[in-house]
């Protein structure tokens, strides 16, 4: 009987200790990527603002923590199927060297177009190995908003009422996915004073180009989409 509690103990500890070490290598590539995302996103505002110089830095320095990212792969962690990590490695080194080289010939468009397909295969890395945080939440803004940005300009050039319900549930679904977000963020995040201009104005802004669309009024209905597209902006760029 000893014996056999013995041997469960120890198995027991080996275990734990399996788990521990497929936690500890989760949380170094989850640390890892976070400061690439990071010039991902900064790389992105840059060149959509064309400041090349700048935006070539911020993909320099993804590039070379992106090298530091290859040895992971050997024991990859548990979270991510070994071959999917791999492939997005691969592939991720791709288009970052596509950015570079867009980015060298003054094709800033391209440069953003490889930059956004990136930070997209990693947070669909995740979704498939079952995280989701606050940063995925974010990420997903950007459909919804370029949603209201089109319902928003038809409704400009032709302001009637099909135009201005469209604008409307767009504006909701927006509000929707802000509200989502703000259920997503941790205790920390949630008070900063950042955090929550960016979150409740978008949130308050969203309720308002409804009630602009459905009063009729086109030049506040664009007043309200630029400064949403503004919230959308500074949202991603800090949270995403």
């Amino acid at each position: 009987m000893r014996c056999t509690i013995v041997l469960l103990l120890a198995w027991l500890a080996s275990n734990a200790l399996a788990l521990s070490a497929d936690t500890d290598r989760a949380a170094d590539f989850e640390s890892a990527m976070a400061p690439i995302m990071a010039n991902l996103r900064t790389a992105a505002s840059y060149a959509r603002t064309g400041n090349v110089a700048l935006a070539q830095i911020e993909t320099d320095e993804a590039a070379a923590r992106w090298k530091r990212l290859k040895p992971n792969t050997s024991s990859p962690p548990a979270a991510y199927a070994p071959a999917a990590l791999s492939r997005f490695l691969d592939r991720g080194h791709e288009r970052l060297t596509t950015a570079t080289r867009a980015l060298d010939r003054g094709d800033n468009g391209a440069a953003g177009r490889e930059l956004l397909a990136l930070r997209q295969a990693f947070h669909e890395l995740r979704r498939h190995a079952g995280l989701y945080d606050l940063g995925d939440c974010v990420f997903e803004i950007a459909p919804a908003m370029e949603t209201l940005r089109i319902a928003a300009i038809r409704y400009g050039e032709r302001p009637g009422l099909a135009n201005a319900e469209e604008t409307v549930a767009a504006a909701s679904a927006f509000r929707d996915r802000l509200l989502r977000c703000n259920e997503w963020a941790n205790g920390e995040i949630a008070a900063q004073g950042e955090f929550r201009r960016l979150i409740d104005g978008a949130i308050a802004s969203s309720h308002e180009i409804a009630h602009a669309a459905m009063a009729g009024d086109g030049s506040l209905v664009h007043r309200y989409l630029v400064e949403l597209q503004s919230f959308a902006q500074l949202l991603d760029f800090r949270y995403g």
